[in-house]
């Protein structure tokens, strides 16, 4: 069944069973500034989820369906194994207040079994096997058991199977996810191996998500009084078990993608096979997903989506050995396979060939000259023409860091180097990398990306870092003085001054302010300890911790805490006791938008 098949069918099925059916959004959403780009089928529909819309007004339906472009850079290290993607389309089912647990199982079977053919016997189910707040999900299981014998229904805990809140407060809920049994066979685990075992005898295809719980300041749940449905399935991994292939890359999504690229892609001598087929596959994701954030209009910039565009482009260039040449056919594939589905993609495929063009001649000028620079040498035109040159760690660091040419390409254009070196001199870096995610993000993080991190100095990555401690202590003062009603809406850290959103009805009062200053500096005179460790998700919010962005986090993050002060989810660099901090300043208070006001800060240390 060809992929274009497999969408047609799959809206066909919900619509016929009364959903109303969805154009994608924009990978550029629209509604939701927590994150830079469109991550899942539910975010467009995220207001309704969380009872902020009516979804009557919107669509005249409680019941909704979508093929949704997606891009996810969390993956992004994992491009070129057999499932994981950088832009991938995500099939979902949705109903607000309308069908729940029972209404969803028994569509998603219905739909696997009887629309796409599945035989019965190859699926598993996963649900959630239960905590402190809330109990192992017996409906569920109950529920399957209508059409799966109980060796084929696993529990999994709040990392596999739950979703929420996307605060500290809010709907939440247990999932059931839909595997299929790829092989027979077991792996070395024999009986006991399962659903979500490392042997890639299964792979997930369907995520069902009942946000049926309302989760308050203390960690509590309680049944909400009305009940959502958000589900998500792949459309690449159910073309992959359809079409019985190994990986994503064998699928019509992706054949003649990678056929282009093994063309244009000439390998090293010493290259595997295995390597080659990574670097190819990266390639074929990346400029697939190039291609569909510059239709939805990302420019390349070194700012928000436009450098996470040009990270990715400029991946892709660095795995083939002559990229300016090489790349224009594989984005014609990128563009032949789309055609029908996506017709804007034709339509703009002389904007998006002007556009790349000019990235990718910019960065193989910056390669020549940049090389030439640094190794104060000629940079030679060919490179099946060995030239054997010596490079320094901090030669390596800089064309790595600074202007993304990996250290593959260096060693097929000749170079060599001390690895090890490279590697003690990326560490060192690190520090400073995470600064440069804190300046932008708040601590949270971009899938690994860290923006403009090469800009900061040393004194101003230390700069940051108190600042970034001193958020911390801002945040829960707010919490002290105001109430648990405060919640961080947002962060942006420089080497000058902090800003910090928060929900809050009202403008702050003089004292109200005076307060929040007096205890945070309280807690810095203190000179408290700032620990982490290192925990399940699952755990991490059972203990208390705050989090605010819960569609970011992995699923195992750092809580940090300082003294008996503070205690939450963090990625971000601190400092090792609040005395360092120095003394914190407020230097404004303001509204942001509706509910949320704004505070700027400052310290000197």
């Amino acid at each position: 069944m060809t992929a274009a098949n497999i969408r047609k069918k799959f809206v066909a099925f919900f619509s016929d069973r009364q959903h109303q059916v969805v154009p994608s959004a924009s990978l550029i959403p629209g509604n939701d500034p927590s994150v830079l780009l469109t991550t899942a089928g539910m975010q467009q529909f995220k207001p309704y989820l969380l009872g902020q819309a009516d979804p009557l007004s919107a669509f005249g339906n409680r019941r909704l369906t979508s093929v949704q472009r997606c891009f996810r850079t969390s993956d992004i290290d994992s491009v070129g194994d057999a499932t994981h993607l950088t832009f991938f389309e995500m099939l979902g089912n949705f109903s607000i207040g309308d069908y729940s647990k029972q209404g969803a199982i028994d569509l998603a079977w219905e739909c696997l079994t009887k629309t796409f053919k599945l035989p019965k016997h190859k699926l598993w189910a996963t649900v959630f096997s239960g905590d402190q707040a809330a109990g192992k999900d017996i409906q569920a299981i109950k529920l399957w058991q209508r059409h799966l014998p109980d060796q084929r229904i696993s529990d999994f805990g709040r990392s596999d199977n739950w979703w929420g809140p996307p605060g500290t407060t809010g709907p939440c809920g247990p999932s059931s996810e839909i595997h299929y049994q790829r092989r027979d066979e077991a792996c070395e685990r024999g009986q006991h191996c399962r659903p979500n075992c490392a042997c890639g005898r299964f792979v997930e295809i369907w995520n069902l998500v009942f946000m049926e719980y309302f989760q308050d300041e203390a960690g509590r749940c309680t049944e909400l009084p009305t009940k959502n449905v958000d589900t998500g399935m792949g459309l690449e991994r159910l073309a992959m078990v359809l079409q019985k292939v190994p990986t994503v890359f064998e699928t019509d999504l992706f054949a003649p993608i990678l056929d282009a690229a093994a063309a244009a892609g000439a390998s090293p001598a010493e290259e595997s096979d295995i390597e080659r087929a990574r670097r190819l596959r990266i390639v074929a994701d990346h400029l697939k997903g190039a291609v569909f954030l510059l239709v939805d209009g990302v420019r390349f910039s070194n700012k928000d989506q436009g450098y996470v565009l040009r990270r990715v482009f400029r991946r892709a260039l660095d795995q083939l050995p002559y990229p300016l040449a090489a790349y224009p056919p594989i984005v014609a594939a990128v563009v032949a396979v789309y055609a029908e589905t996506y017709p804007f993609v034709q339509q703009q495929r002389q904007a998006i060939n002007q556009e790349m063009q000019r990235e990718a001649e910019g960065f193989v000028h910056l390669i020549e000259t940049t090389m030439q620079r640094v190794t104060s040498g000629r940079h030679r035109d060919a490179v099946d023409q060995p030239m054997k040159r010596r490079l320094t760690a901090d030669q390596v660091f800089q064309l790595r860091a600074t202007h993304g040419i990996s250290l593959e390409r260096l060693r097929r254009e000749g170079f060599e180097f001390d690895l090890a070196a490279v590697q003690k001199k990326i560490q060192e870096h690190r520090a400073i990398s995470r600064a440069g995610a804190v300046a932008k993000f708040g601590g949270h993080g971009l899938g690994g990306y860290a923006l403009d991190a090469s800009k900061l100095s040393p004194e101003q990555a230390a700069q940051v870092t108190r600042l970034h401690t001193a958020t911390h202590l801002l945040h829960q003062a707010l919490r002290t003085v105001l109430g648990a009603h405060v919640r961080q809406q947002g962060s942006d850290i420089n080497s000058e001054r902090l800003r910090f959103d928060f929900s809050h009805p009202t403008m702050l009062s003089s004292e109200q302010i005076r307060q929040v200053e007096d205890l945070v500096n309280q807690q810095i005179q203190r000179d408290l300890r700032v620990s982490w460790k290192e925990v399940p998700l699952s755990e991490a919010l059972e203990s208390g911790a705050l989090s605010f962005f819960r569609e970011r986090y992995p699923d195992r993050v750092r809580v940090y805490s300082v003294g008996d002060f503070s205690k939450e989810i963090c990625g971000g660099p601190h400092v090792e006791h609040t005395l360092e901090i120095g003394q914190f300043s407020i230097t404004s208070e303001k509204s942001s938008a509706a509910g949320t006001r704004r505070i700027k800060a400052v310290v000197v240390a």
